[in-house]
């Protein structure tokens, strides 16, 4: 049995070509922040301009090649709570009804169109909720980063390559160079700061590089064009200082696998958005965990979980808890955070709230 449990965990490995899901989970359960830096100043992209995103399912290859490995990993990802939705209706105390969407950070026309009942929640919410309000304004979001240095760069005279052997020095200077950055230029850059350079497909940075927002982003200017008053749950330093407390050595393995991955990231990307879109967020946790090296890698993926998600789950439904109190809220997190019996779904549960998937 466990000599068919670690054949089974490789072939996943296999599958998702060791991309380092875990550190690229993380960028994508926070805003690509690098890119609003890259993004001030740009004029918004017309839907024709733009590139089109292709890749295929991986997890359609894995069960076809090992099925019962991929029957273990779906009977984990059923058992997750809350695990086959993206949104959610959301009441208490007779307030009017309030309603949740799971994101995802990405400009993909399928993630943009939303749900129509999602569309219609929306138009009549007078309050919208994201994760943070800073956002909106991208001039003054690369502001509040760039006034802590510490948190974006190696500060104590280290770099990135005092990390690599040279081996991994050289794939990540491959892997960079193939992206138009050279590893001399910005090997002082924390490592989730080039992740978030690096951690998406050529095509969905060349939309975001065009203007394009990510689902969060439009839904917040969108709200504050429409009229609504909108919340944030964290701060833009709350959030990068969640990635920068996780350990380095792991980040930069996961920088130099990401970079190594090439083409092949697509993939990995497509199968995310497609959970996604078919509502399955349950099973993105347990993916990520089967495709997780044991060892070390276990570790990291245990501290990624608990920081980057759990933690944060939390602080979310803490501080979304007097909002949604009120009632006739949109609120508007990854939907990292709504599956599992500490996502943020149930953690509105214990707090009174009655929370219904919407199909």
């Amino acid at each position: 049995m466990t000599v068919l449990l670690h054949k089974s965990r490789l072939l996943l490995a296999d599958r998702l070509a060791d991309a380092g899901l875990w550190f690229m989970a993380a960028i994508h359960a926070l805003i690509a922040l690098s890119f609003l830096v890259v993004l001030a100043g740009l004029s918004p992209a017309r839907a024709e301009d733009l590139p089109t995103c292709t890749g295929n399912n991986l997890l359609t290859k894995y069960e076809k090649d090992d099925p019962a490995g991929y029957a273990k990993l779906r009977a984990e990802a059923d058992a997750t709570p809350n695990g086959k939705a993206i949104f959610w209706k959301v009441e208490k105390n007779g307030k009017p009804a309030s309603w949740l969407l799971g994101t995802m950070h990405v400009t993909d026309p399928r993630v943009l169109a939303m749900p129509e009942a999602a569309r219609t929640a929306y138009e009549k919410a007078a309050t919208v909720i994201v994760e943070s309000d800073e956002i909106t304004d991208e001039k003054k979001a690369g502001a509040a980063m760039m006034a802590r240095p510490d948190l974006i760069m190696f500060t104590d005279g280290k770099s990135i390559t005092d990390f690599l052997d040279p081996e991994e020095k050289e794939k990540l200077e491959k892997g960079l160079k193939g992206r138009g950055l050279s590893l001399a230029a910005v090997g002082r850059m924390k490592p989730w700061m080039l992740m978030s350079f690096v951690a998406l497909p050529a095509c969905e940075i060349a939309r975001k590089t065009a203007g394009a927002a990510f689902l969060d982003q439009q839904l917040a200017k969108n709200a504050l064009a429409d009229g609504k008053t909108l919340k944030g749950l964290e701060t833009l330093i709350e959030q990068i200082s969640a990635l920068d407390s996780l350990a380095v050595e792991p980040q930069i393995k996961g920088l130099v696998q990401t970079v190594d991955l090439g083409d092949g990231l697509k993939d990995v990307i497509e199968t995310m958005s497609q959970l996604y879109l078919s509502g399955d967020t349950g099973m993105i946790m347990p993916m990520m965990r089967a495709a997780t090296p044991e060892g070390d890698g276990a570790d990291a993926y245990a501290e990624f979980e608990q920081r980057i998600i759990v933690d944060r789950n939390h602080t979310m439904a803490d501080r979304a808890t007097p909002i949604l109190d009120e009632g006739n809220v949109f609120m508007a997190v990854g939907a990292l955070h709504l599956a599992g019996a500490e996502g943020v779904v149930e953690l509105l549960r214990k707090k009174g709230f009655t929370v219904t998937a919407v199909n």
